[in-house]
């Protein structure tokens, strides 16, 4: 393994783990509060969202044991967070009905502003930092995404770090557990001077969830906040991630998955990244106004060596052809290193004129560099000189973009309405360093919505909306290698939709919300099979209908216990359509005169379910049982059943998945033990097929110590 200095460095700081970020825990005082890009906010502020938003805190969070941010974001109605490789370090998530493969239909946000290292020119995650540097998640659906961009199609996911504390505060954590699995890190804060200063960092390790795979992440974040002047706040966060992972892109052919389902013949293959940002935010308030402001910058450097890029390659003879077959494959075939960089940086500014008025700009840039240079032998890592060998690409794509918004609340009495608008105005450019071929293009959008809040007594909301739903292509989608423009048009949609929220009684909420989204262009890969880096195109009309629901409450939130609890939380989502509508053929190799309007469309289960329920005694101990069901899915546009022999396509039958997590807190300390046990009934279940088979989860147990001091 490869050890980044500072990611190491501090998150061995104390020779420690790390603890759970708990709002509780490190939340500065009113007076000193550092400066916010607000999406949703705290969860007592929700009755007022003016649509679909859920926040997922950090007693949640901790209750569950969330090993990865995909089993935080199962809490929520209307998300499908999928796996991978098992510790979430790369998310598939998808919002009502839309495909979850590399995130790439969501807007994903750290404190507000953007997280993604090309949200604009390739918005796709294969990073991410772990879980535990987050004290919540916020999730927005509704026509109020508009005041954040470019992605308006299905939702905002935004993950909160904690502010830095008032009063010298630290947290350690060490967890271990079977595959391999070990954690260790640290929270340390407090005031510095006239600052206020927050470390984290922590590293983990793991065997995933197939063989001949290894995990390594560390990770590490500093936050300072100061406040310069009365009604100035400044805070500044730096950020460093780096993974060095044993991994395969691909998945199993069908026959290797029923052969050994846990299997992984690309033992050579490597993933290494290093993903560094930083974020300085400013704050004025005046009277009852505030301009916050705020310069971001991210770079991600990424290299994957790898045999195969999908599952009908047995070994990759396309960059090898004189490999000689799967016998060689450990031995003198080549491999192909994806090598990428990325450089993403934007200064953006928000007015908002006591809660009525909310304006926006932003300036936003990024800067690509991709090369792949072939190996002559599956441990190469560097380009070599066999056949079909050396710099087979180097391009570099940039993306220059300009965005403003504005957003109003018009308030008449229990009635409020907020319309408002957003403009995208991006150039895209592509250049060939092989050729010399050069492609420019662009694109100006403009984004409507309007949502409404009615109160219904003094605890029940109706709310509604209807936005444009908007996302951006790709450059390499529209600008070719020889520097053609491509006529892909921009993703579009109209979003509806109209929900009811409130408090049934003391200590039981719940929230109902019925949507739909009407696609004009909805943009899929030409082959589904393909993978994310298969080329797009423009599906045509696309229907996505359902609702949502989510309830939770507790016995010693309704006044019945005052001492011990018994709480439950339920999230389900109703996808009744996701489906291709108008005059439409497959995009699958051999049935292009196949019609497939009125077929559902892939990766979109018609039902998504999450729910717990559990004991509390105090806050000596707690035990919680939760369930997770995904019901079928198709995996290609054909709605193919029975699995092809690569197992790209073929139906992914529904699994149910039982978790328990149980924490105990050592008398007359604040140190507290937890266990876990994931997949309880050792349940085999596939979670992708778009590369070829990937396994989800089995059975795992894991146990750990946190301490406060």
């Amino acid at each position: 393994m490869r050890f980044n200095p500072f990611c190491v460095g501090l998150a061995t700081l104390l020779a420690a783990g790390q603890a759970q970020a708990q709002t509780e825990t490190f939340t500065a005082t009113g007076e000193t509060a550092a400066p916010e890009i607000v999406v949703v906010g705290a969860r007592l502020g929700l009755p007022d969202a003016e649509g679909a938003a859920n926040v997922i805190d950090g007693e949640e969070i901790e209750r569950s044991a969330a090993l990865t941010v995909n089993e935080a974001l199962r809490q929520a109605p209307g998300v499908f967070p999928r796996d991978e490789e098992g510790l979430g370090l790369r998310p598939n998530i998808g919002i009502r009905g839309l495909n979850p493969t590399r995130s790439s239909k969501v807007l994903l946000l750290e404190d507000g502003l953007p997280l993604t290292y090309a949200p604009y020119g390739d918005n796709a995650s294969y990073s991410f930092p772990p879980i535990d540097r987050f004290t919540r998640i916020e999730i927005l659906k509704g026509a109020s995404q508009i005041r954040f961009g470019p992605h308006t199609v299905g939702g905002v996911v935004n993950f909160v770090t904690p502010d830095a504390p008032d009063v010298f505060k630290g947290a350690v954590k060490l967890a271990g557990g079977d595959d391999g699995y070990r954690e260790a890190g640290i929270d340390l804060g407090g005031p510095i001077g006239a600052a206020r200063v927050l470390g984290h960092g922590n590293v983990i390790m793991s065997d995933g969830v197939r063989d001949n795979t290894s995990l390594f992440q560390a990770d590490a974040s500093l936050k300072v906040e100061f406040t310069p002047a009365a009604g100035h706040n400044l805070s500044l966060r730096l950020a460093q991630s780096h993974e060095d992972s044993q991994i395969a892109y691909t998945g199993l052919t069908q026959s290797e998955f029923e052969a050994d389902p846990r299997q992984n013949p690309f033992q050579n293959d490597n993933f290494t990244n290093t993903r560094t940002s930083a974020a300085l935010i400013h704050g004025w308030t005046f009277g009852a106004n505030t301009l916050t402001s705020a310069f971001y910058l991210i770079n991600f450097e990424r290299d994957w060596w790898r045999q195969s890029s999908n599952s009908s390659q047995r070994p990759n003879d396309r960059s090898d052809p004189a490999c000689g077959g799967i016998a060689n494959l450990n031995s003198t075939c080549g491999n192909e290193g994806r090598l990428r960089d990325y450089v993403t940086y934007g200064l953006e500014t928000r007015l908002n004129l006591a809660g009525k008025l909310e304006l926006g700009a932003r300036f936003h840039e990024e800067k690509q560099f991709r090369v792949q240079a072939n190996g002559d032998f599956p441990f190469s890592r560097s380009a070599g000189v066999g056949v079909n060998a050396g710099i087979r690409e180097d391009n570099e794509r940039f993306v220059t973009a300009w965005s403003g918004f504005a957003q109003a609340n018009l308030d008449w009495g229990p009635l409020t309405i907020t319309p408002g608008a957003r403009v995208e105005s991006i150039a895209f450019e592509r250049v060939n360093d092989l050729t010399g071929a050069r492609g420019e293009t662009d694109l100006t959008e403009w984004i409507p919505g309007i949502g409404a809040h009615l109160r219904i007594g003094d605890h029940v909301s109706l709310y509604g909306g209807a936005h444009r739903g908007f996302a951006p292509p790709r450059v390499e989608d529209v600008i070719s290698a020889s520097g053609g423009v491509v006529e892909l048009d921009a993703e579009l949609s109209w979003n509806y939709e109209l929900g009811l929220r409130g408090r049934l009684a003391r200590g039981l909420i719940f929230d109902v919300a019925a949507f739909r989204l009407d696609f004009e262009n909805q943009i899929v890969p030409a082959s589904v099979a393909g993978g994310v880096g298969a080329t797009l195109t423009s599906a045509g009309e696309t229907r996505h209908e359902g609702f949502e629901f989510s309830a939770s409450g507790g016995l010693r939130d309704a006044g019945v216990w005052t001492r011990d609890d018994l709480f439950f939380r339920a999230a389900l989502t109703y996808l009744s359509h996701a489906s291709f509508e108008g005059p439409r053929f497959s995009s699958i190799s051999g049935f292009s005169t196949t019609r497939i309007d009125g077929n559902r469309l892939p990766y979109a289960p018609e039902y998504l379910a999450s729910a717990a329920i559990g004991y509390a005694y105090g806050d000596r101990f707690d035990v919680q049982l939760e369930v997770q069901h995904t019901d079928d899915m198709f995996t290609d546009d054909l709605n193919t059943i029975t699995p092809s022999a690569d197992g790209q396509r073929g139906l992914i039958e529904a699994s149910t998945i039982f978790n328990i997590a149980a924490h105990y807190k050592l008398p007359g300390s604040s140190t507290r033990v937890f266990a876990t046990m994931k997949n309880i009934e050792d349940d085999l279940f596939i979670v992708d097929r778009s590369r070829g088979v990937l396994p989800g989860l089995p059975r795992v147990v894991q146990v750990g110590v946190r301490a406060n001091f």
